[in-house]
């Protein structure tokens, strides 16, 4: 657990500032020493996973959140290919779970992330994947590093929803992460954060600090057992354990 501020509180304006401030220049430092470490050969993964886990501890400490885990994850090092469905209701999903499960964790990133200055040259040099599915030569080529980047130990996270549920209910599935994880034959691992939607409400800058959030690992789903003709069995399955584990 991490423990932080029990007290929760509607953050005043001066303090909402110093959030997105804070948040800011703590992601523009490690960005700047990943790239940095880049440059002489200095980074590896290890030190990309301390590095994301620090980044995220940091960002939690700024809103006091406090969180528990529930579940059990597999064993990532077990050389089978691991994708996290995670529910998505906040910009701290992400950090959140970085924070709570263990293995390199990557999120697949939307391909807008990489346009960003800084940003995109880090997440590229940090192993952090994107599918381009508009482009077939270039989603095939995306699809085997991803492939090859779980097969190589890294855990890709993704979230099924696409978009940040306003209330925390589970949104409508997309179809993108369910391809991926029929196209690497993945073990999917359903992942509920419970709460999440209370620190910082989709489409607002209304944070609530010390807040309380729970995240739910479910049962593992073996995607190799599905064909593609099976892509909606497998979006159910995969649903309705999320849905479970929402309580």
């Amino acid at each position: 657990m991490l423990s932080l501020s029990p007290v929760a509180e509607s953050a005043t304006l001066l303090r909402r500032v110093g959030v997105v401030v804070g948040s800011v220049l703590v992601t523009l430092g490690y960005c700047l020493d990943v790239i940095w470490r880049a440059a002489f050969r200095q980074l590896d993964r290890a030190r990309v996973d301390r590095y994301t886990r620090g980044w995220a501890s940091k960002l939690l400490r700024l809103v006091r959140l406090q969180v528990t885990v529930y579940g059990k994850t597999p064993d990532f090092a077990d050389g089978r290919r691991y994708i996290i469905l995670c529910t998505h209701a906040s910009h701290y999903d992400i950090p959140v779970s970085f924070v709570a499960l263990p293995g390199s964790i990557r999120m697949l990133a939307k391909a807008e992330l990489y346009r960003i200055p800084v940003l995109g040259v880090t997440m590229r040099l940090a192993e952090f994947p994107s599918i381009n599915r508009h482009k077939r030569n270039q989603a095939i080529a995306d699809l085997a590093r991803a492939r090859n980047m779980m097969e190589s130990g890294i855990v890709l996270w993704a979230a099924p929803e696409g978009t940040r549920s306003r209330t925390g209910e589970l949104l409508p599935f997309k179809k993108g992460c369910f391809h991926l994880a029929l196209d690497t034959d993945a073990i999917i691992v359903p992942v509920a954060i419970r709460g999440i939607h209370n620190v910082l409400p989709a489409r607002s800058w209304r944070f609530n600090l010390g807040q309380q959030v729970s995240v739910h690992i479910g049962e593992p789903l073996d995607a190799s057992s599905y064909d593609r003709e099976q892509l909606p069995e497998l979006m159910a399955e995969t649903r309705q354990r999320i849905a479970a584990l929402l309580g």
